[in-house]
C-alpha cells in the first residue's frame, strides 16, 4: 500500500486561508466518507488552528492522489476556489510521509517546538476517523505508532520542558514559592484579557477565594462572577492587598496604581507570609521597586517573557535527539509494516519451495535406497536446502529493498510477479 500526506500548514500558508479551509465536526464527517467513497483510500483528517492536512493510504494498484486532486477536493468540501488551494498544499509519500506524521505527533513541526496540545489532536483526529470507519489496517498502525513517538521524544528528552506562554510561566513561580493553595488567596485587579487567561490558570491551584476589583463594579462583578470570585470595590484595594498571597494585576492604567510608599503602609498589616505580585499589565501598575525578593516577589510582563524565551531557548537543545528518534521509530515502522504487508507471501513461497524440495529429496533416497550411509543423506539434505535458501535470497531481498524505496506500485508489482511466477495465488 502507499502512504500519503498532503495539506497546508502555517509554515507556507496564510492564517485567513487556513481559516477557510479548517474542517468542523460536520464537514470533517462528510469529508472522511467522501474520500473513501471516491478514491477507496483509507483517511485520516488532521485540522487544527495552524494545519489542515489529510493522511491517506491505498492500494498500490490505483491512480495516487495527488495535491491537483486534493485541491478539487477541498474546493468542493469548503467553497474555496482550487486555483486559491493548491499553491499552499505540500505532498509527502511513502518514508517521507511517515516521519512527517511522527515529527508532527511529537511537536517537532509545531509553531512551538515542544507544545503538547498537538499530540492531542493528532490523537482525536485518528479517534474520528475511527468512527467513521475511514481508517484502515495501514492508518491504524501509522498513528498508534505516532502516539508512541510522541511519548518517547518527550520521555527522553526535553523538549517538553517548562512552560512557555506567559500565563504559564506566572504560574510555575508561584508554584516555587508556595506548596499548596488551599488557605491562599489571590487577589485580581482588572479585567484585561491576558489577565483571564492567566487566572484560569490560577484557578487550578484551587485558592481558598479570589477577590476581584476594578474601577468600573459591572467588570469586576463579570470577572467575579466567571471565576466564582467575590467583588471588591475598588476603594477598598489596599484592604485586599493586606489579605492576598498572590495578585494578578492588569488594569491597563496610564500610570501605576500602587506606588512603593502607599504598598510599604499597607504591607505592614499583614500577618501571612510572602506575597508574590504577577504585574502583567502594560503600563506597569505597580511599582518595580516593590520587590525585595523576600516578603515581596513582584513579577512584570518583561519578566515573565525573558523566562518564556529562555525556555525556548533550552528547548532547541533537545532537537536534534528527538529528530534522531523520529528517523529511527519511521525506520522501524516502515520496516515492520514490510514485514507485516509481504509476510504471507514469503510464507508461502517458503512453504511451497520446501515441500517440493522434500518431495524432491524422497525420491532421490528412495531410487538409491541402500547406496547411501547417514552422512551422504545429511550431505545431500543440507545441499538441497542451501540451494533453496540461495534461490528465495534474490527474490526476498528484491521484495524487500524495492518496499523500502519511495517507488509507489513497485513492491505490489513484485509481489503480483512471486505470485504468478510460483503459482501461488492457486
Amino acid at each position: 500500500m502507499r502512504v500519503i500526506v498532503i495539506g497546508c500548514s502555517f509554515r507556507r500558508t496564510p492564517v485567513a486561508l487556513r481559516e477557510r479551509l479548517a474542517f468542523d465536526a460536520a464537514k470533517l464527517t462528510t469529508a472522511l466518507d467522501e474520500l473513501g467513497a471516491r478514491y477507496g483510500c483509507e483517511a485520516v483528517i488532521l485540522s487544527t488552528c495552524n494545519r489542515v492536512e489529510l493522511y491517506l493510504a491505498q492500494e498500490a494498484t490505483q491512480p495516487p492522489l495527488d495535491a491537483v486532486m486534493i485541491a478539487e477536493f477541498l474546493s468542493e468540501i469548503h467553497r474555496v476556489p482550487s486555483q486559491e488551494v493548491q499553491p499552499h498544499l505540500y505532498e509527502r509519500q511513502q518514508q517521507e510521509a511517515v516521519r512527517h506524521l511522527f515529527r508532527v505527533a511529537a511537536s517537532l513541526d509545531s509553531l512551538i517546538v515542544g507544545e503538547g496540545q498537538i499530540a492531542g489532536q493528532v490523537k482525536q483526529a485518528y479517534e474520528t476517523a475511527q468512527a467513521r470507519s475511514s481508517a484502515g489496517p495501514l492508518l491504524h498502525a501509522l498513528f498508534q505508532n505516532a502516539r508512541l513517538v510522541a511519548k518517547r521524544v518527550r520521555r527522553e528528552t526535553g523538549i517538553a520542558r517548562g512552560h512557555v506562554s506567559v500565563s504559564s510561566v506566572a504560574v510555575d513561580y508561584v508554584r516555587q514559592v508556595f506548596d499548596h493553595f488551599h488557605d491562599k488567596t489571590i487577589l485580581v485587579i482588572g479585567a484585561g484579557k491576558m489577565g483571564e487567561l492567566t487566572l484560569r490558570h490560577l484557578r487550578h491551584l484551587h485558592p481558598l477565594r479570589i477577590l476581584v476589583t476594578n474601577r468600573s463594579p459591572e467588570k469586576a462583578n463579570a470577572v467575579a462572577q466567571g471565576c466564582a470570585g467575590i467583588p471588591v470595590p475598588w476603594d477598598a484595594l489596599d484592604d485586599a492587598l493586606s489579605q492576598a498571597d498572590i495578585v494578578l494585576s492588569t488594569t491597563g492604567a496610564p500610570e501605576p496604581i500602587m506606588s512603593r510608599s502607599r504598598f510599604n503602609k499597607l504591607i505592614s498589616r499583614r500577618a501571612g507570609g510572602p506575597i508574590v505580585i504577577l504585574d502583567i499589565a502594560v503600563p506597569r501598575d505597580f511599582d518595580p521597586d516593590i520587590h525585595d525578593g523576600d516578603r515581596t516577589c513582584l513579577f512584570n510582563i518583561d519578566d515573565l517573557t525573558r523566562i518564556r524565551e529562555q525556555t525556548l531557548r533550552e528547548r532547541q537543545q533537545h532537537i536534534a535527539p528527538a529528530e534522531a528518534i523520529v528517523e529511527q521509530e519511521a525506520a522501524k515502522f516502515l520496516k515492520n509494516w514490510t514485514r507485516r504487508r509481504n509476510g504471507p507471501i514469503i510464507a508461502r513461497l517458503n512453504s511451497d519451495l520446501e515441500a517440493k524440495r522434500q518431495a524432491i529429496v524422497r525420491q532421490l533416497f528412495s531410487r538409491l535406497n541402500g547406496q547411501l550411509g547417514e552422512a551422504d543423506r545429511k550431505y545431500i539434505e543440507g545441499a538441497f536446502r542451501l540451494l533453496q535458501n540461495q534461490f528465495l535470497h534474490g527474490p526476498i531481498s528484491a521484495l524487500t529493498e524495492e518496499t523500502h524505496a519511495d517507488t509507489p506500485g513497485g513492491s505490489h508489482t513484485l509481489l503480483e510477479a512471486l505470485r504468478k511466477l510460483f503459482r501461488l495465488q492457486e
